[in-house]
């Protein structure tokens, strides 16, 4: 039996979910959105810490083995603390900087991210591994937790949200566009069709969650957790309103 504890400060997590049901289908998956304190990006380091802990703890409450932080943020600000207070194992989120810088052909690269994510240790780390030779353009992606948490995912004011973050980084010359927040991903659509009207072609978008999938199945059998639940499915469970939570997982 394998239950997995999923969370992020809203539905952005739901883009990791995706990819963790595609790897590893026969799961149950109980995912919980903190989104009556969403966004975390604006929030204290020892909030989010404060925040983990108590989610964490209804996470075993209900029997989870392993617990995935959907969330750069709370990766960032929590799982080094969550990890010395339980034994179970914890997944977390990292930008994806080494594949961005692997695969660049102008030699720049953009991440786009949280305020939170950017200042955070483990970014800075990753950061300063992969950066030498590599010009490494960051914004942050002001407006678009708030645009996926309400569901509007394109239209102008998406465009023109996701074009106040995203100009910058091609002005720059970014090939590459890292996406450092498990929300971004729900604006693929609107990122790609912005890049294209501003006239850049070319432009690869980089999501982490099929990678912390991968992660997640390594992590399961090193610790002999059973890849198969008696009673596959997924709940979703949030802290806040959960119309727009369902409406996006409707269609993951």
């Amino acid at each position: 039996m394998a239950v997995i504890g999923i969370m992020d400060s809203g539905c952005g997590g739901l883009s990791v979910l995706r990819e963790l049901r595609k790897a590893l289908p026969r799961e149950h998956y109980i995912y919980y959105a903190d989104n009556a304190n969403c966004p975390y990006g604006d929030k204290s380091p020892a909030f989010i810490r404060q925040r983990l802990l108590s989610i964490v703890d209804g996470f075993l409450d209900r029997g989870a083995e392993a617990v995935v932080l959907a969330c750069n943020t709370a990766t960032s600000a929590a799982i080094a603390t969550l990890r010395s207070k339980y034994s179970i194992p914890f997944v977390g989120m990292e930008p994806a900087v080494k594949p961005a810088a692997l695969g660049t052909s102008t030699g720049v690269i953009g991440v786009l991210a949280t305020a939170g994510t950017l200042k955070g240790s483990k970014y800075l780390t990753t950061k300063g591994r992969f950066s030498d030779g590599v010009r490494i353009e960051e914004r942050v992606g002001r407006g678009f937790v708030e645009l996926v948490e309400r569901g509007q995912l394109t239209g102008p004011e998406a465009e023109e949200t996701v074009r106040r973050s995203l100009l910058p980084l091609l002005e720059e010359g970014a090939d590459r566009i890292v996406l450092g927040c498990t929300h971004y991903p729900f604006l693929l659509d609107t990122l790609k069709k912005v890049a294209e009207e501003e006239g850049y072609t070319g432009i690869e978008f980089i999501d982490p969650a099929p990678a912390v999938a991968r992660r997640l199945a390594d992590v399961l059998r090193q610790a002999g957790i059973s890849s198969e639940d008696e009673n596959p499915g997924t709940e979703l469970l949030s802290s806040g309103p959960r119309e727009n939570l369902l409406k996006i997982s409707e269609s993951i």
